[in-house]
């Protein structure tokens, strides 16, 4: 495939994905600081109720688990279309062969982020660049918390298959330096969460620089999907079980 069709077809994948996000995120950002009390009295809801009636919420929201995770289907079929023998999930580090190695890499990636993750947002809720972030949403039922780890696992496997997987996959086949992909991709995955604030948006780019030089070393993503969705679980489920109790709500 020529430079220039490689070009375009990541805006397109971009432009239909996590770009996207990143811009209304932008906007949002925007609307948010100019608002009476600034990004300090403003709030992000990352798991909001989509409709009153419970039956109607379920079917929404795993809709929107669904349709969510279709471009990952794209960027791997897309992948799959290059002119190599190896399979694109071995490719990326998506497979199975190394089950003990990515789960406690995961896990350890996980710690080494969500910890100082958790200080950080209260140091920009401290300093008023972040809004208060609402993990779970507002009416709950009995399926709700195995909703949020789907959620959760949805968020890890579109994140770092995109941003991760794909984009630095494409980035060096168009011979960027290894430095240039990584910031790229981090500067990406900061964009779409700057509807929490300038402080999450820092924060996921520091993530994203972590990660993506990971995934320069090992080759591999699984880690990388294993720690986003435990950081993600914790961060929901937890809110869910422990928000009235802490007076969050």
């Amino acid at each position: 495939m020529s430079d220039r069709r490689l070009k375009i077809e990541i805006w397109i994948v971009i432009g239909l994905s996590l770009g996207a996000s990143g811009v209304y995120a932008l906007v949002n950002l925007i609307r948010k600081a100019t608002l009476p009390g600034g990004l300090r009295d403003q709030t992000a809801s990352l798991n909001s109720t989509q409709d009153n009636r419970e039956v109607f919420d379920f079917i929404y929201q795993v809709l929107g688990i669904g349709f969510a995770l279709v471009p990952v289907a794209l960027v791997l079929y897309l992948l799959s279309l290059d002119p190599v023998k190896e399979r694109v999930t071995r490719r990326l580090g998506l497979d199975a062969t190394r089950p003990w190695f990515d789960l406690a890499s995961g896990t350890a990636l996980a710690a080494l982020i969500g910890i100082p993750g958790l200080g950080f947002y209260f140091l920009g809720r401290a300093l008023g660049i972040t809004t208060e972030i609402i993990p779970a949403p507002d009416l709950t039922y009995w399926w709700t918390g195995a909703m949020l780890i789907l959620a959760a696992i949805k968020n890890a496997v579109l994140e770092e298959v995109v941003v991760i997987g794909y984009l630095m996959t494409r980035l060096r086949q168009l011979r960027w330096g290894t430095t240039a992909a990584i910031v790229a991709a981090a500067a990406l995955r900061g964009s779409y969460h700057l509807y929490q604030g300038i402080g999450p948006g820092i924060g996921n780019f520091v993530m994203g620089l972590v990660f993506g030089y990971w995934f320069h070393r090992t080759g591999r993503v699984m880690p990388l999907v294993i720690a986003h969705a435990l950081i993600d679980i914790v961060a929901f489920v937890g809110y869910l079980l422990l928000a009235d109790s802490l007076g969050l709500k």
